[in-house]
């Protein structure tokens, strides 16, 4: 039987070399905040980080530790786009502010990093470029499509040929793709832990160990109640995303069930020679490809790749994923041989039905998103700066709001969730059909 629980909690290659934050305090006794965030992974600390530059006060809520969620357990790939969502799909549906929304994806590879340097957080950042080659002649089509979609938009992208792609991967065996030279890659544990040191010096107040178990509003005042304690804020935030039901089952289940949680196996190789760095990816970008079963890796700051994939089954997950990953890297590069892996972990993903992200208003002073579908580190950084915005009252804000789509029969759903990765096996055999 698979113990997601002790995946969720193996040490990442990222806990490994990540100096480990002092411990917050639990929330014990009632207190009261400006502005109440409920988790702390990249979306919480950066609307933290910008509220409290707006001269609020902020008080985030963690149920673990800042970063033990999807924020500080992801692949760091830095991606300035969605992994289901299109510009011209985003402004058919959303007009205006889809527009204001388009621009905010493009930029926000840009706009994480940049905020890094600001704050000076050290993250082993690298803004090389984020490539997404096509893995069948056929779905080079959509990479063309998809080029000059966000190409219309003003993103600085451009198209590789074969030869061209071989040359930046080191394997022949993609077509070409799009290359966008904003992406890059990071240490998602060490920028989430930067953002709560940099709020932590605004003085936002962070509590750690403390899991909100019931938010209501009383004499316009929002209540939020952990274990130990209670905290009265003006305003809220809701920023758990895929782990929304998993301390508080109860908590916004309208949220929680909005997406579908799934598993994400990230694994890092020992540290490649100089010999295969100059070989494989030379230039160090961050690659991810076409396929629904996606191949992707980069290195990190030690060179060693960090890749990773998925299985309907887990049982004896840790070797079937070493198996599965370190062949596919092995037909990538055959240069490098059967690589060893030193670490093997997982985290969750949040799935929405549309493949969107969304963003809610939950109540009067009351707000959240749900939705990463796997492509939320670039954006995270940028949705903390909208929410601040949305907090101080501005205008023109980015985020197009919606009510909470539920699932229907979402408890079977989540279960059935994992055979989905035998469909899109399927559809990347498939020739691409592009959305008009």
């Amino acid at each position: 039987m698979f113990n997601f629980e002790k995946f969720n909690h193996a040490t990442s290659i990222w806990d490994s070399v990540s100096s480990p934050l002092e411990p917050a305090q639990t929330l014990n006794g009632d207190i009261s905040a400006d502005i109440v965030i409920i988790g702390a992974g990249i979306v919480g600390l950066s609307s933290a980080l910008h509220i409290a530059k707006n001269g609020y006060k902020v008080v985030v809520l963690e149920g673990r530790r800042v970063g033990s969620g999807a924020s500080g357990r992801n692949n760091g790939q830095v991606i300035p786009t969605l992994s289901g969502a299109e510009p011209d799909e985003i402004i058919k549906r959303y007009g205006e502010v889809g527009e204001r929304f388009v621009a905010l994806i493009r930029d926000s590879a840009d706009y994480l990093f940049q905020l890094a340097k600001d704050e000076n957080i050290e993250c082993e950042a690298e803004q090389t470029g984020w490539f997404q080659p096509a893995h069948s002649l056929a779905h080079l089509s959509i990479s063309e499509w998809r080029n000059a979609a966000w190409q219309k938009y003003g993103a600085p992208c451009k198209m590789l040929d074969r030869a061209q792609s071989s040359a930046l991967i080191g394997s022949k065996n993609w077509y070409g793709g799009m290359l966008n030279p904003t992406g890059g890659h990071i240490n998602p544990l060490m920028f989430t832990q930067g953002l709560a040191t940099a709020a932590k010096r605004l003085g936002v107040q962070i509590f750690e160990n403390s899991p909100a178990l019931n938010i209501k509003k009383k004499q316009d005042v929002w209540q939020v109640s952990t274990k130990q304690g209670r905290v009265r804020g003006d305003k809220l935030l809701l920023t758990t995303n895929a782990y929304s039901d998993d301390l508080a089952p109860d908590l916004m289940p309208k949220v929680a069930k909005s997406i579908v949680p799934t598993i994400s196996f990230q694994l890092a190789t020992k540290p490649l020679s100089k010999k295969l760095q100059k070989s494989i990816i030379p230039n160090r970008q961050a690659i991810s490809d076409t396929r629904g079963d996606l191949q992707y890796f980069r290195y990190d700051a030690r060179n060693a790749l960090i890749s990773g994939g998925a299985l309907i089954y887990k049982g004896n997950a840790k070797q079937r994923l070493k198996k599965l990953v370190g062949n596919r890297l092995t037909t990538a590069f055959p240069q490098m041989g059967k690589p060893e892996f030193t670490h093997v972990w997982s985290g969750y993903i949040g799935i929405s039905e549309d493949r969107f992200p969304h963003f809610y208003q939950l109540g009067d002073g009351f707000w959240g998103w749900s939705g990463c579908n796997g492509r939320a580190l670039a954006l995270a950084a940028s949705l903390g700066r909208e929410f601040a915005a949305i907090i101080d009252s501005k205008t023109d804000i980015a985020l197009p709001m919606s009510e909470p789509k539920q699932f229907a029969f979402h408890s079977i759903v989540r279960r059935l969730a994992p055979s989905a990765l035998a469909y899109y096996r399927f559809k990347d055999k498939q020739n691409p059909k592009i959305k008009r």
